[in-house]
C-alpha cells in the first residue's frame, strides 16, 4: 500500500479502519454498530472521522508475539506462556503444539494461531518474557560482591526445578529452531548488558583497570556456571557460583578482559 488514497473499489483492511476509499478520497465505511460508523484500531472502536483527520488508518500489522499490551491481551499471553513453559518442561520442544496450548490455557486456538503462528514464535516470546522479567543487576558499590550476586542469580535459576529444566529446553529448541536462537541470543544479550553496568561502574571507581570490557567480564562470569549445567553435570550452588566469580574478576584485574 502506497498511501490511504488508492483506486476506488478497493478494499483495504489494516490496523487502522476497513472501508473502501473513492477516488475524491473519502472512505465508504463497511462496519456499522449501533447505527454508527466506526473502524478498528487495536481492539478499540474509534469515529471513523476521527481516524481519517489523524491519518491513523494506514498502519502495519504486528508481527506475531511481537505486541506488548496490557488488559485482556496481556492475561491472554500470560496464559499462553504459563502453558507453553509448562509443555516445555514436561514434553520438550518437539511435543510443542498450539492447539494443545490453547485448550490448556484456555484460549482460542484461533488467537493462538494468529499471533504465534508456530512452537517457534512461541518459544522465542517465552524467552523474550524472561528477560523482559528478569532481576536487575546488583549495585552494591562493591565489584566482588556484585560479581557474585550475579552468579549466584544465575545458579538460582539454573538449579530452580522449573525454571532449570524449562531453560534446557528452551536450549534445545535452540538448536533446531532459527526463532527461538535468536530470542536466546537477545535473552542472553538483555543479560549481560544488564549487568555489564557493574564492571562499568568498577572501572570507574579505579577497582578494574580503564579499557576493561563490561560484556566479556559478565559472560565470563556465568560461562563455567552454563558449562557444568549443561555439560558436566557438576554441583551447582554457592560455592560453584563464587568460584565463577571469582575467576572472572582475577582475569579482570589481570587485563585479560581489556579492549
Amino acid at each position: 500500500m502506497t498511501g490511504p488514497f488508492e483506486d476506488a473499489g478497493v478494499r483495504r483492511i489494516c490496523t487502522g479502519m476497513e472501508g473502501v476509499f473513492q477516488p475524491n478520497g473519502s472512505l465508504v465505511p463497511l462496519i456499522w454498530w449501533n447505527g454508527s460508523t466506526h473502524c478498528r484500531r487495536k481492539g478499540t472502536r474509534v469515529p471513523i472521522r476521527a481516524a481519517r483527520e489523524k491519518k491513523e488508518f494506514v498502519m502495519a500489522a504486528p508481527q506475531p508475539g511481537a505486541v506488548r499490551p496490557g488488559g485482556r491481551t496481556a492475561r491472554v499471553r500470560e496464559a499462553v506462556l504459563r502453558a507453553a513453559g509448562d509443555a516445555l518442561v514436561v514434553k520438550g520442544f518437539d511435543a510443542l503444539d498450539l492447539a494443545e496450548i490453547a485448550r490448556v490455557a484456555e484460549v482460542g486456538k484461533t488467537t493462538v494461531y494468529r499471533r504465534w503462528g508456530t512452537p517457534g514464535t512461541l518459544a522465542a516470546d517465552l524467552l523474550d518474557e524472561m528477560a523482559e522479567s528478569s532481576l536487575p543487576r546488583a549495585r552494591t558499590g562493591s565489584v566482588d560482591q556484585d560479581l557474585r550476586d550475579n552468579a549466584r542469580l544465575v545458579v538460582k535459576t539454573l538449579t530452580d526445578p522449573r525454571q532449570g529444566r524449562l531453560f534446557k529446553a528452551l536450549i534445545a529448541a535452540s538448536l533446531c529452531n532459527e526463532q527461538a536462537a535468536q530470542a536466546l541470543y537477545r535473552f542472553y544479550t538483555v543479560r549481560i548488558d544488564e549487568w555489564a553496568g557493574c564492571v562499568t561502574d568498577a572501572v570507574e571507581r579505579g577497582e578494574l583497570p580503564a579499557g576493561t570490557d563490561p560484556r566479556r567480564v559478565i559472560a565470563a562470569v556465568s560461562a563455567p556456571l552454563y558449562y557444568a549445567f549443561l555439560n558436566t553435570g557438576e554441583p551447582l550452588n554457592d560455592a560453584a557460583a563464587d568460584r565463577a566469580a571469582a575467576g572472572a574478576l582475577a582475569a579482570a584485574r589481570a587485563g585479560v578482559f581489556s579492549r
